[in-house]
């Protein structure tokens, strides 16, 4: 079970698990949960709830006639209690509800708990060893794929095993605001706002938007949109605790028919299925769960002609040859538009810089798209990308496997793009749809004095610069590498004199934002054939870059940067293929060892098994690395590199 912090002795966790002033079934297990044991006294009760020891005795006597607990006679104590449950606890899932922290903890849940369960609360924690916490935010219950709240309510109760009167009491609030305001068009062919009620719309709308939103009220619950505001009006009014049903008449464009020639996955028809309902969201899995593949069943239903944003060019050629593997779509039906070709067909791909220029800008505008796809789009609320969401279309449709920004915009992907559509990774691992990497934090010693000392009296990022290209790094991969001879294995830096370093190491090439378009993809398409078993790559590789068959990653830095970044160097490895690994280097002592730490807990969340591991090195192998060390700076003394120089983000397009 997930350690959690219990809430007060008077907490009314359940109203169904005993009597309203009395002991829950409830309170029992979170007093088991604070005393770290699954079996306890009457005195233990009282004492953790804060109860008498008298009325604690009597409820759990009342609580063992309901058949919730049992009784055992021990010497050492008159009687201690434990959960019926425990009987036959190997297969049998215990769901617990903290109503007040909207959190739901559970053991051993079967596939439709955790399908009930997907519908209407976020999976935070995924440990399957500790049980699974999942927590009910709002923006679950505002998409929730459900007509009206009784059917959410029946779900509800469905996955709890009960009702709990006061989760569904705040449920039921977060579904009403959910249904307060309306996009829709007018008769004469412009865009209004419409609020459920006067009171609504003077207190939250009218207050939270101005003339930049608005041109005029037309009654006391419609306002006027100006054209062109109506992303910013989903956002204003979703940040303020509203989200806004979208019921714009949109051009769907011409007809196009497309078939699917593969069969979805169920989860992933699941996924097609809510799109198909809501008429826009997110995709959101893990690398490998084929959000590329759910997207093409989207692009089906909906029969219109498709845009697809993309972060790279690379990625725009990857999306054109699957489409052309996956669908009846024909190569003069496809067509790629950036810095390498431009071309505009009924199915179009284009990267987001592209979209966003004014200078190709109206190619994308004067054409009526039934579906926009954002790829990657948690890139989408930044300012160079979020132009691209201004294309109006019928629907649109989001793919991420990790919609989170450390600048905390992630809620304006939701409302630019859609809500989040997805099944939890642990369920995908457990179906072997995905195969779980492993994951091993390994604290690795300074290779040599010299820029352990640097260290010690740098500041701010050269410190941490200097920690992530620590040259004892250089002899843990060729470690690693020996001790899996067989694997397909990709090294990740963030710095390019330490990529261009370990490449000469190596004797591997190193793929960077510099390396060009045509040498980048003949490189990569020779690790897809098996004729390469190893690839140096900078921040080019962590995102839309498929390489399915690697089943080896090695994080040499990067540590600082964002979750997101972790997820994307991690799923690297994640496909259906078992026997995965991921190993991140930190330098021992430093920064890097938190910022490891940081950077993969939230993949521990998901349900990824992360381990730690401190290096240590004998006293041969440490005067072997100085060695070594020593020629190789003897070596690289005429390089001439730029000191620190890191990878950006790709070039842009022209």
């Amino acid at each position: 079970m997930t350690d959690e912090p219990s809430e007060t002795a008077d907490s009314d966790d359940s109203d169904s698990d005993g009597d309203s002033d009395g002991l829950t079934l409830a309170q029992f297990h979170e007093a088991s949960q604070r005393e770290g044991r699954p079996v306890l006294t009457a005195g233990a009760v009282a004492r953790t709830l804060e109860r008498s020891h008298d009325a604690v005795s009597e409820q759990l006597d009342r609580l063992a006639e309901r058949g919730d607990l049992e009784r055992l006679s021990v010497s050492t104590d008159p009687v201690v209690w434990y959960p019926s449950e425990l009987e036959d606890l190997t297969d049998k899932e215990r769901v617990v509800v903290f109503p007040k922290r909207r959190e739901i903890v559970v053991d051993r849940p079967d596939q439709f708990t955790r399908a009930q369960l997907a519908q209407f609360a976020h999976l935070e924690d995924g440990n399957g060893e500790q049980g699974y916490r999942y927590v009910v935010r709002p923006e679950d219950i505002w998409q929730a794929p459900h007509d009206s709240f009784e059917a959410l309510a029946r779900t509800m109760r469905q996955a709890l095993g009960q009702r709990n009167e006061q989760l569904e009491e705040w449920v039921e609030s977060q579904w009403d605001r959910a249904h307060q305001f309306r996009l829709y068009t007018h008769e004469d062919g412009y865009t209004v706002l419409e609020a459920k009620s006067p009171e609504v719309m003077g207190n939250i709308a009218r207050q939270k938007l101005d003339e930049e939103h608005v041109h005029a009220p037309i009654s006391e619950t419609e306002d006027w949109v100006r054209e062109g505001s109506e992303a910013a009006i989903k956002r204003v009014l979703y940040e303020a605790g509203y989200p806004v049903q979208d019921h714009r008449d949109l051009e769907s464009g011409e007809d196009l028919e497309i078939d699917l020639e593969v069969t979805l996955r169920d989860y992933q028809q699941t996924w097609v299925d809510r799109f198909a309902e809501a008429g826009e969201g997110v995709f959101v899995g893990p690398p490998g769960s084929g959000k590329t593949v759910a997207a093409m069943g989207a692009m089906a239903h909906v029969g219109g002609e498709t845009l697809v944003l993309v972060p790279s060019r690379d990625l725009a050629r990857q999306w054109a040859d699957t489409i052309q593997e996956y669908t009846s779509l024909g190569p003069h039906q496809i067509g790629q538009y950036h810095g390498g070709q431009k071309n505009v067909r009924p199915v179009t791909i284009a990267t987001y810089q592209i979209a966003g220029m004014d200078r190709h800008r109206s190619l994308f505008d004067d054409r009526e798209w039934g579906l926009v796809v954002f790829d990657e789009c948690q890139h989408v609320p930044s300012d160079v990308y979020r132009r691209s969401t201004h294309l109006q279309s019928r629907h649109r449709l989001g793919l991420s496997a990790s919609p989170i920004r450390e600048d905390d915009r992630q809620k304006e992907i939701f409302t630019l793009v859609g809500p989040p559509i997805g099944t939890d990774w642990q369920a995908l691992f457990d179906a072997g749809f995905v195969a779980e990497p492993e994951l091993e934090i390994r604290y690795v010693p300074w290779g040599d004095d010299e820029q352990r000392n640097a260290y010690v009296s740098a500041e701010g990022r050269e410190k941490y610069r200097i920690a992530a290209e620590n040259r004892g790094k250089v002899d843990e991969i060729r470690y690693l590498l020996s001790a899996h001879p067989d694997s397909k294995a990709l090294v990740f830096v963030d710095y390019l004199e330490q990529g261009r370093e370990l490449s000469d190491a190596l004797d591997a090439p190193f793929i960077s934002g510099e390396t060009r378009h045509h040498e980048r993809r003949r490189l990569f398409d020779e690790f897809r054939r098996n004729e390469r078993d190893l690839l140096v790559i900078s921040r080019v590789g962590d995102e839309g870059i498929d390489l399915p068959t690697a089943d080896l990653a090695i994080v040499a830095s990067g540590l600082g940067g964002s979750r997101r970044q972790g997820t994307q160097r991690a799923g690297r490895t994640m496909r259906p293929a078992g026997g995965a690994l991921v190993y991140v280097l930190a330098t021992r002592g430093t920064r890097e060892e938190d910022f490891a730490r940081r950077q993969l807990q939230h993949l521990g969340r998901k349900g990824m098994t992360v381990r730690e591991q401190t290096v240590e090195r004998t006293e041969d192998e440490s005067k072997r690395e100085s060695e070594e060390t020593a020629e190789d700076d003897s070596e690289d003394a005429d390089g001439g590199d730029i000191v620190g120089e890191r990878e950006s983000e790709p070039e842009p397009e022209r």
